[in-house]
């Protein structure tokens, strides 16, 4: 379906509208989602520990690589032509904790800070857990920063739970993330 005749345009009841990024979008995608990290977990961490990890998770070529990946969905809010909000959903086999077998992975959740509270996150989980059906998937798991008690607390009001925990490296620096699964007839 599409909204304002642009078939990667994400129709919502009444809110925010999002659409599909495509590997155009990988640079400012880039930007979006590096600065976004850093904002968030700059403290938890030294500079050469999070300058390592966001130089490999967040480059262009890799952005570019993660939005051709068939298997995976990614969508952005924009406003005034720079993007304020991002997530992807993605196929990938979950770790071992995650009982659902075939569960898609909520591989990244972002909101600009300016725009937390403004009616983004829960629309855009919503387009999250319709994406993870779109992907075949019944279920839906994330891993997110232990301390990261805002995150957690959001997750939770979606109907995700917690099932276990797995390490996360920024750079050589162990951290250590809480699992979490959310039953696509559970959530929102």
């Amino acid at each position: 379906m599409s909204t304002q005749g642009r078939t990667d345009q994400l129709p919502t009841a009444a809110g925010p509208v999002f659409r599909r990024a495509g590997v155009s979008d990988a640079g400012a995608l880039a930007a979006f989602a590096a600065r976004s990290f850093r904002e968030t977990f700059a403290h938890s961490t030294t500079a050469a520990h999070m300058e390592a990890h966001v130089a490999a998770a967040y480059g262009i070529e890799q952005q570019s690589v993660e939005l051709a990946n068939p298997g995976a969905i990614a969508l952005l809010h924009e406003h005034d032509g720079a993007i304020v909000a991002f997530a992807q959903v993605r196929t990938k086999a979950p770790p071992d904790v995650v009982r659902e077998r075939g569960a898609a992975e909520l591989q990244r959740f972002y909101v600009d800070a300016p725009w937390h509270g403004r009616g983004l996150a829960q629309p855009m989980m919503a387009q999250c857990f319709a994406a993870a059906r779109e992907l075949g998937t019944a279920a839906l798991w994330l891993s997110v920063w232990e301390h990261n008690a805002r995150a957690i607390a959001f997750y939770d009001k979606c109907g995700f739970a917690g099932v276990g925990l797995a390490d996360f490296w920024l750079g050589s620096d162990r951290q250590v993330d809480r699992i979490m699964v959310c039953r696509l007839d559970a959530g929102a």
